[in-house]
């Protein structure tokens, strides 16, 4: 390469870079990614606190990846290089096979769920109601044989195992009921929510754990209401060359009325919200997305009340639930600081359900509020 021809190929390069800053800096700011489903970072505040302790340079490095140029194309374009290399990973995500998409779970500290277990079993002594456990095992522990060869990941059965013979609460063996269904679809395969399919099964482990009649699923219409939902993996790991999932659901919203306490009041809410379908959060479809307290009631049901203390992944199983339950009560310890034993009491609830996917129950920061 001669040198003539160096100083050009510097120097285009040198313009592309202080085009693409210069651009990136006059374009106004985007408050949310919605193909990340996330919120970009805001301009860095300066201050002698910030500079000295690194925060300013840490928050102007994670502002300016946030709003550069052509963001999702170069986010693309790393997942794609990432996987030309050989890599079956980005991001904590596995590039698995089938076209699916799974998060790697890390091994979760004992520490925080034994201390988790003992806030569960203060709940279980609290209320004069019975009180079931679940624990919904995610994809990289059902879906294992999709796994890049050797991807490490939780033993999430042990380590369920383990909770469950450790407490004195009822418990639900969701394991038990994705696991002999572990060829279908019960996980969306750019997301990582169960779907319909796996919530179904998971309302039945919830039934059979309070002694009521199963459902059965030949009793139901499968109705897809979009093929065009790229989910919360798709967002993070850049893996834009796979096919969208479909969203189904099986259980008709006639004679359901739902309030949902979105900002603090309560208000007319819906057990499906078609404008989600519209844009990048399609998982919203189901009850619209978090909110503190939804309480979702059946006319003419003579079911028990059920309070459900739970995650996101029952958002797609409350219409299941209906189908047993007069009353679902569904309640978001992230949003909600109520006393749950004071819930119980004031609303005549006849059960409790506390019911998380793995990986949120090893996460959550807000788990001690059952024990008040």
């Amino acid at each position: 390469m001669s040198k003539k021809f160096s100083i050009v190929l510097t120097a285009l390069f040198c313009a592309f870079i202080g085009g693409v800053a210069l651009i990136s800096l006059l374009l106004p700011d985007q408050n949310f990614s919605p193909l990340e489903n996330r919120y970009l970072q805001k301009p860095p505040k300066l201050s002698a606190e910030t500079l000295n302790n690194g925060k300013f340079m840490e928050d102007a490095e994670d502002y300016v990846s946030d709003h550069i140029l052509g963001r999702d194309l170069w986010v693309a374009m790393k997942a794609w290089s990432e996987r030309l290399s050989g890599k079956k990973e980005n991001n904590g995500v596995y590039f698995a096979a089938r076209d699916t998409l799974i998060n790697r779970v890390d091994v979760p500290d004992q520490s925080k769920l034994d201390e988790d277990m003992g806030y569960l079993d203060t709940l279980a002594g609290n209320v004069d109601v019975p009180v079931y456990f679940g624990l919904i095992p995610s994809a990289a522990e059902i879906w294992a044989d999709r796994l890049p060869a050797g991807a490490p990941t939780a033993d999430e059965k042990a380590i369920i195992d383990r909770l469950y013979f450790s407490t004195g609460a009822a418990t639900v063996d969701v394991y038990g009921a994705l696991a002999p269904h572990s060829g279908e679809d019960i996980y969306y395969r750019t997301d990582h929510h169960w779907t319909s399919l796996g919530a179904f099964y998971g309302a039945n482990a919830i039934f059979q754990a309070m002694g009521l009649d199963p459902l059965d699923l030949n009793d139901y219409q499968k109705t897809t209401v979009t093929d065009q939902f790229n989910g919360t993996l798709f967002s993070s790991s850049g893996a834009r060359w796979l096919p969208p999932d479909t969203i189904h659901t099986y259980v008709p919203d006639q004679g359901i009325q739902v309030t949902s306490w979105f900002k603090g009041a309560p208000e007319t809410g819906s057990l499906y919200v078609d404008s989600y379908l519209d844009v990048k959060d399609k998982y919203s479809y189901f009850l619209g997305g978090n909110q503190a307290l939804c309480v979702v009631e059946k006319e003419n049901s003579d079911g028990p009340k059920v309070l459900l203390i739970r995650d996101s992944y029952s958002d797609s199983l409350t219409p299941f639930l209906t189908e047993r339950f007069s009353q679902v009560h569904l309640f978001d310890l992230r949003y909600n600081l109520s006393s749950v034993r004071s819930y119980v009491e004031e609303n005549g609830i006849d059960a409790v359900v506390v019911l998380y996917s793995f990986s949120n129950f090893a996460s959550d920061q807000n788990l001690f509020l059952l024990g008040r």
